[in-house]
């Protein structure tokens, strides 16, 4: 008998292991190779084609960079002291011994300072993040229009952006400009993402962006607010009510952002921070806008260099930042820098505008036009026509815009080539790049002559071959366009390799060929030197040119000026200009706008005693002169203090040690006292006065005459200091040993 337990059973089979099942192969290609291929739906050519505009506009916009040295030395000092001074970091200081600021907030000094802590102090370092942020502009440019268009217009919007001549110079120098461009480009691409899928982040990254861009420029920024606002409240894919709450929450994004900084300068005790430069009363907020802001745009610029004078608008209005009216942009002082192709953008935009015309109110197309077209006309009309100080390196902030426009234009009448009236606009576009090409490249007619005629019979045969485009079948009309953009690019990118080609330093800086832009100060005529000369008798030649003031005399390239107008905006009583190796008297009246008392430019266009040429430019720092300020350094806050913030940027970039900037840029900010400055002195915390220097000796900038505001400061300390102190010499500069007083 057997129990259970003597039972053997055997054990259970396993039960069989399940047939593998197929795993579907990842969809998605090595990284390596959708970085390179882009979009699966892009022809193959695309991708490849978008990476070697940017890798072409990096080498482009590097080469020859060192050549520019620390470029506009007023920010490359306080790009310095940043790098060494938290504090001069965050408040945008223009020396370590926080003393002043820069008449800018500090933002866009942030990326320089930071690759200056890094990579150490040299131009390099310096300018390679503006030439990054270019970069960086054109393939957010490229993104923007690629989205709604084709690769093809995204490239042309990117290389039209890349070849602009004010592009390439402002991309490669130090001011503010490269950073608020970007940021602009920027804003203009999220709000027409919102315009796609109505989704509130992309309003919030367009204030993020517009409100940083305050902080680089200030009320620059928001010159594109109105149309960007606009649009989307009109064409937004969301009921009003919710677009108008995701406009208020964008507007909240912007205050924060750009706010936050603008309270803490605001609410820091004015005593332990540096005094805020450009501004009379040690006000961010006054600075905004007064120097920086409204008084830009009405010429009433308290503490500014001359001011704008008699700007007017309409057709002839001049000041003394240059001409004002509907055709600035395209005149000899700026239109070399940034209208090569603005004829033909504007054809495009108004063309892109009519072909869009039916479409439902959240077209994405139209609303494309409108974000970027707006913007490039508002920023345009208003650069027209203020009066106030006007540089034409600040056209560079057209260039995102002009890049869209155009390259939107052409992509979306190349695809309609086959209705009569595109193919007409497109043969127009093209005759009017050429044409305006050519009248641009005349203008220099010693430079390249032969290009301006092969520009103008490009674009004609292109614009041609336009006309048939649907006729010539797909590669015959291919050739026509790309000939008609050859046309239109060949001028701005001879401008582009010239102004690559050349040095560029001080606070006015200009693209292209010598000759190209002549700002004018004011109405007169022009032979080859800086056009209109200086109101009130300052005529101003450049070699083998003379120039007649307003109501002055005229000053020959080799020879005497005298003049005695009292009237007039810009340089009233005078200030006799020679072009080279002249002298100049003035005897100057105090009804009207500028510098009164007079100047002279001497040898190589600078002024006498500091004047113009310290203002725009520093001073040459010699051996000696080094030696002398290095020597004991570490026992003083600053080494030197200097009228204007050009002449101390320069020694301050030589010795490395903090100079002092008297009144600021212009020598016009009530910054220091005279009684702070002898207290500085008794105190030890200042070792030299460096003579001469910017524009504060004693010359009223601005306002009424010699009575400036803030000038009464610079020539107090300069009056004291000379009468005091023991004067020292170093090499061919003057200075004022503040350890040594005067026997008596």
């Amino acid at each position: 008998m057997t129990t259970q337990y003597d039972r053997f059973t055997p054990p259970e089979a396993p039960a069989p292991a399940p047939e593998p099942v197929a795993q579907p192969a990842d969809p998605r290609p090595p990284f390596a190779r959708r970085v390179w291929r882009g979009r699966s739906e892009d022809p193959a050519w695309a991708r490849p084609a978008f990476l070697g505009l940017l890798a072409a506009t990096l080498v482009l916009y590097l080469y020859n960079l060192s050549a520019s040295g620390y470029a506009n030395s007023f920010y490359s000092a306080a790009v310095q002291a940043g790098s060494t001074s938290w504090k001069a970091f965050f408040f945008g200081s223009l020396d370590a011994g926080n003393a002043i600021t820069v008449d800018k907030p500090s933002a866009f000094l942030w990326p320089m300072e930071l690759s200056v802590r890094i990579f150490g102090l040299n131009s390099w370092a310096i300018l390679t993040p503006e030439v990054l942020m270019g970069v960086g502009t054109v393939a957010v440019v490229f993104a923007a229009v690629r989205r709604r268009f084709s690769p093809a217009s995204g490239l042309i919007a990117g290389a039209v952006l890349a070849l602009t001549p004010v592009a390439a110079l402002m991309f490669r120098f130090d001011n503010p400009d490269a950073l608020l461009a970007l940021l602009m480009a920027l804003a203009c691409y999220f709000v027409v993402r919102a315009v796609e899928d109505g989704r509130t982040k992309w309003l919030v990254w367009a204030g993020v962006a517009i409100g940083f861009a305050f902080l680089a420029k200030t009320l620059q920024a928001f010159l594109v607010l109105p149309p960007l606002a606009l649009v989307y409240a009109v064409c937004g894919p969301t009921p009003l009510r919710r677009r108008l709450g995701q406009l208020a929450l964008a507007t909240g994004a912007l205050v924060v952002a750009g706010g936050w900084w603008v309270a803490v300068v605001e609410l820091w005790p004015a005593s332990s921070r540096p005094y805020v430069g450009g501004s009379q009363h040690n006000s961010f907020l006054e600075l905004t806008f007064g120097y920086n802001g409204l008084g830009r745009i009405s010429g009433d610029e308290t503490g500014s260099v001359g001011g704008g004078g008699g700007g007017r608008g309409g057709a002839g209005g001049g000041g003394a930042w240059g001409t004002t009216g509907w055709d600035r942009m395209f005149g000899a002082e700026v239109g070399s820098q940034i209208s090569w192709l603005l004829p033909a953008a504007l054809i495009l935009l108004v063309a892109g505008l009519w072909a869009t015309r039916k479409l439902g109110r959240t077209s994405v197309t139209r609303a494309s036009f409108l974000v970027w077209g707006g913007s490039l006309l508002i920023t345009m009309v208003v650069f027209s026509y203020m009066a106030g100080i006007f540089h034409q390196y600040y056209t560079v902030a057209l260039t995102p815009y002009l890049g869209a426009v155009t390259g939107m234009g052409a992509g979306l009448l190349w695809e309609r080539r086959k209705e009569t009236w595109a193919a007409l606009v497109l043969a127009a576009a093209s005759v009017a790049g050429g044409a305006w090409g050519y009248v641009l490249l005349n203008r220099t007619p010693d430079y390249l002559p032969w290009l301006r005629w092969l520009v103008l019979v490009g674009a004609l045969v292109a614009a041609l071959g336009l006309v048939f485009a649907a006729r010539l079948g797909r590669p015959l009309a291919l050739g026509a366009a790309g000939l008609g953009l050859a046309a239109a690019l060949a001028g701005p990118t001879a401008y582009t390799l010239s102004t690559v080609n050349s040095a560029h330093t001080g606070s006015i800086p200009t693209a292209g060929p010598a000759g190209a832009s002549m700002m004018g100060f004011g109405g007169g005529g022009r032979r080859g030197g800086m056009r209109g000369g200086f109101p009130g008798g300052a005529g101003m030649a450049g070699p083998g040119g003379n120039q007649q003031g307003g109501q002055g005399g005229q000053t020959p390239p080799n020879g005497n000026s005298n003049s005695n107008g009292n009237n007039g905006n810009g340089f009233p009583g005078g200030g006799g200009m020679p072009g080279q190796n002249g002298n100049g008297s003035s005897n100057g009246q105090r009804n009207g706008t500028g510098f009164p008392g007079g100047f002279s430019l001497g040898e190589r266009g600078r002024m006498g005693g500091g004047g113009m040429g310290g203002l725009l430019d520093g001073a040459k720092v010699s051996a000696a002169a080094k030696k002398l300020l290095e020597t004991d350094a570490d026992s003083y806050t600053w080494v030197a203090a200097s009228i204007g913030s050009q002449n101390a940027a320069s020694y301050q970039l030589a010795t490395g040690d903090p100079v002092m900037a008297i009144g600021g840029f212009n020598g016009t900010d009530p910054s220091p006292t005279l009684a702070q400055f002898k207290k500085y002195v008794a105190d030890g915390r200042i070792h030299y006065f460096i003579a001469g220097g910017g524009m504060g000796g004693g010359m009223g900038m601005g306002g009424r005459g010699g009575e400036g505001g803030g000038s009464g400061s610079s020539s107090g300390i300069s009056t004291w200091v000379e009468a005091n102190f023991t004067k020292v010499t170093a090499g061919s500069a003057t200075f004022y040993d503040l350890t040594r007083p005067k026997k008596s």
